[in-house]
C-alpha cells in the first residue's frame, strides 16, 4: 500500500464542466483553476450519477448508484448497509476529516459515518442542536422566543452562540469557504502527522442564490450592467419553472454572469487549500481531487436550479486530479464519480475486499485494463415534489406537471438516451449537439432499442435499494434546506 500518499477530495458544489472550460479552446475561465490544474490530468468527460447533492454524494462515498445506496428523493439518506470511502480509510489507519458547508452533506443523512472529524460550517460550535431557524425569524420578537426556548434544550450557550452566528456572521462574507479554509489551515498546522489523511471538502458558494463578491462580479458582467442591478433579479427558481416568475433574457444572462462570478471566488479558495498544503509540506505527498457532485440549468431547458432533468448541464461536471500517477496530461474517456472510489483504492493499493465487492465503478487508474462503455445517471424522484411546489407557488400549469416523474440515463461517447416513468424517450447526440438542442429519437429507433435494452440489463445486473419513505428530519434542517432552494 502507498500509505504515504494524502487523499484531498474537494466537491465544488453545483458547478457544471461547461463554466469552468471555454467551449472553443477548452482552456480554463480563470488563472486560479489553471494553478490547480497544474502539472495534473484533466478529465474531459467526467459525468456524475445524478443531478443533485444527496444521491450524488451518496455515489461518491459508496461507488454505488442511486439504486444501490438508496439515497434519493424517496428516500434522504445513506443508510447503514453500504460501507463508506471514510470507513474504508479508517481502517487503513488514516485520519479522516470531513468539512460541509452543505445541510445535506452530514451527520443526519449518513454523511459522517468513518470521519474522526466532521466539521459544520454552519455551526460557530459545533453541536447536534441546530439552532438555523431561529437565526432566520424575520422577526425580532420570533428570534427572542425562539432562543428562550432553545435555551432549555442541550447546552445553552452553545445553541445562543450558534443562533448568534447563523443570523449576523456566517453569510458576510461568503457561504462558508473562508471559514472552511481557515479551519483547514488550522487543522493542518495541528493535525497528527505519524498517519496519512483523507481530506474531504464541499464549497457551497456555486449554489443558488448566486451571492458573489462584487470584485469577482463586475469582470463577468454584461457592459453597463452593475453589481446592485445584478443582485436585484429574481433567483426564484420554482417561480420561473411554474411561470409565475419571469425572467427576461437578459436577466438570465446576468444570473449565469454571477454563477460564473460565485465559481471564479471558489476557485481562489481552492486554490488557498492547495498553498496551505505547500505551506505545510504536504502538497508532494498528496493527490490533490477536485470536481462537482453537479451541474445547474440557468434557464436551459427552460429549467432553474438542478432538478427534474438528467441533461448534461446537470450531468457533465469537471474533474482535475494532481498527484499520485496522475500527471500532465487530458482525457476525454468517458468516466463517472462513482468510479472514484476504485481509482483510489487502485492508487493506494488498499485492498477492501467488503468495499470492492459493493462498488459499481471503473477504474481510471493509469494501469487499469477496464474501461467505461457507457455512463448511467437516475433521478429517482422528483425534488422537490410536485405537492411542495404546489405550497410555495400554488397551483401549478400542466407543463410542470411532466416533471413528476422518476428518469434514468444511458450515455455513450456519441449518444444520450433519457427514460421516464411516464413512458417519455429522450435520444441526442451528444457528440454533434453537446446542448442537448434536438431530440432525434424518431429518426434513430435502433439506437433507442439498443440504449433501452443496455439500460435494462444494467439494471437487473445488482440487487436495488429497498429503503423507501421520507425520513424525519427536524425544523431547522428543513429550514436550513428551504433556504437552499430544497422544498420539502
Amino acid at each position: 500500500m502507498n500509505s504515504s500518499l494524502n487523499i484531498v477530495l474537494i466537491v465544488m458544489d453545483t458547478v457544471r464542466a461547461a463554466d469552468i472550460f471555454q467551449p472553443q479552446t477548452q482552456s480554463c475561465i480563470t488563472p486560479a483553476i489553471s494553478t490547480i490544474a497544474d502539472g495534473g490530468i484533466r478529465f474531459e468527460q467526467a459525468v456524475t450519477t445524478a443531478p443533485w447533492t444527496l444521491p450524488s454524494h451518496a455515489s461518491l462515498f459508496t461507488g454505488s448508484y442511486p439504486s444501490k445506496h438508496g439515497a434519493h428523493a424517496g428516500h434522504k439518506q445513506l443508510g447503514p448497509g453500504l460501507k463508506t470511502l471514510a470507513e474504508v480509510f479508517t481502517d487503513a489507519n488514516y485520519e479522516t476529516v470531513a468539512v460541509s458547508n452543505n445541510t445535506w452533506i452530514s451527520e443526519e443523512f449518513g454523511f459522517a459515518r468513518g470521519f474522526e472529524t466532521f466539521y459544520k460550517t454552519w455551526q460557530y460550535v459545533q453541536s447536534e442542536t441546530d439552532l438555523g431557524k431561529i437565526a432566520r425569524e424575520e422577526e425580532g420578537a420570533d428570534k427572542i422566543r425562539g432562543v428562550a426556548d432553545a435555551i432549555s434544550d442541550g447546552n445553552p450557550f452553545v445553541n445562543l452562540a450558534n443562533a448568534i452566528y447563523g443570523q449576523f456572521f456566517r453569510k458576510t462574507e461568503d457561504d462558508g469557504a473562508k471559514r472552511t479554509n481557515e479551519w483547514i489551515e488550522d487543522w493542518v498546522s495541528t493535525r497528527d502527522e505519524t498517519r496519512p489523511f483523507f481530506l474531504f471538502a464541499n464549497y457551497l458558494e456555486p449554489h443558488l442564490e448566486y451571492r458573489p463578491p462584487e470584485e469577482h462580479t463586475e469582470r463577468h458582467l454584461p457592459v453597463g450592467v452593475s453589481y446592485e442591478e445584478a443582485m436585484s433579479i429574481s433567483q426564484d427558481a420554482w417561480g420561473y419553472i411554474a411561470g409565475t416568475v419571469d425572467l427576461t433574457d437578459e436577466d438570465m444572462e446576468i444570473l449565469r454572469a454571477l454563477y460564473r462570478a460565485e465559481i471564479s471566488h471558489l476557485e481562489e479558495r481552492i486554490n488557498e487549500v492547495k498553498e496551505t498544503l505547500q505551506e505545510a509540506g504536504e502538497w508532494e505527498d498528496t493527490m490533490f481531487i477536485v470536481t462537482s457532485d453537479h451541474g445547474e440549468n440557468i434557464g436551459d431547458h427552460g429549467l432553474m436550479d438542478h432538478q427534474y432533468a438528467l441533461y448534461d448541464t446537470l450531468l457533465h461536471v469537471p474533474l482535475f486530479i494532481h498527484g499520485g500517477p496522475f500527471e500532465n496530461d487530458d482525457i476525454d474517456d468517458l468516466i463517472q464519480l462513482v468510479d472514484l472510489p476504485p481509482t483510489i483504492l487502485d492508487t493506494l493499493d488498499i485492498e477492501a475486499p467488503e468495499f470492492r465487492k459493493q462498488m459499481q465503478g471503473t477504474s481510471f487508474h493509469p494501469d487499469a485494463t477496464e474501461s467505461r462503455e457507457f455512463a448511467v445517471a437516475e433521478y429517482m424522484a422528483p425534488q422537490p415534489s410536485m405537492d411542495a411546489l404546489t405550497k410555495r407557488v400554488g397551483n401549478l400549469p400542466d407543463h410542470v406537471q411532466k416533471y413528476n416523474r422518476s428518469l434514468r440515463a444511458i450515455r455513450t461517447d456519441q449518444h444520450k438516451y433519457i427514460r421516464g416513468s411516464d413512458g417519455s424517450t429522450e435520444l441526442y447526440d451528444v457528440q454533434s449537439d453537446p446542448g442537448e438542442t434536438k431530440e432525434i429519437s424518431d429518426n434513430n429507433e435502433d439506437v433507442v432499442e439498443a440504449l433501452d435494452e443496455e439500460l435494462d440489463e444494467w439494471l437487473d445486473s445488482f440487487e436495488h435499494a429497498e429503503a423507501t419513505g421520507d425520513v424525519s428530519m427536524d425544523d431547522d434542517t428543513k429550514s436550513r434546506l428551504e433556504d437552499l432552494g430544497y422544498l420539502q
